[in-house]
């Protein structure tokens, strides 16, 4: 289940985040702010088993609240407007989002204590890794 992703966790690392939001159409001014902001991730889980995932930055805080494998509606904190369907595969939490014909897919998982976010679209993948606050 979800609970090893429960928490806040801290960006300590990101890596080619610049070339996957150019890969998904993010306009150079939020690119700019997007590279400079090292967001925490606060993730938990309700009783329904809903899930709520938080991006919390100085520039902007995002969250979207999910069932797992059931689609939803995502704004997302560069403002597209996704179709968003959230699964869990062998201990990986992975997040597809499909607008306009396009497709990405964000693959969380905690190796050695750490979350590695994985952002895929077509052949570029950035690479952002958090560690759990205390």
């Amino acid at each position: 289940m979800v609970e090893q992703f429960v928490g806040t966790w801290k960006m300590i690392a990101s890596e080619n985040f610049d070339d996957y939001m150019k890969a998904i159409g993010v306009g150079f001014a939020t690119r700019q702010v997007g590279n400079r902001t090292k967001p925490n991730l606060v993730v938990s889980v309700d009783d329904q088993g809903v899930v709520c995932m938080k991006s919390q930055s100085t520039f902007k805080t995002t969250e979207v609240k999910f069932k797992l494998n059931e689609e939803f509606d995502e704004t997302t904190a560069d403002d597209r407007k996704t179709k968003t369907v959230m699964t869990l595969e062998n201990g990986k939490l992975i997040q597809k989002q499909t607008w306009d014909g396009k497709e990405t897919s964000i693959e969380r998982e905690i190796t050695d204590g750490k979350l590695i976010a994985k952002c895929i679209i077509g052949d570029v993948v950035a690479v952002r890794t958090y560690v759990k606050d205390a």
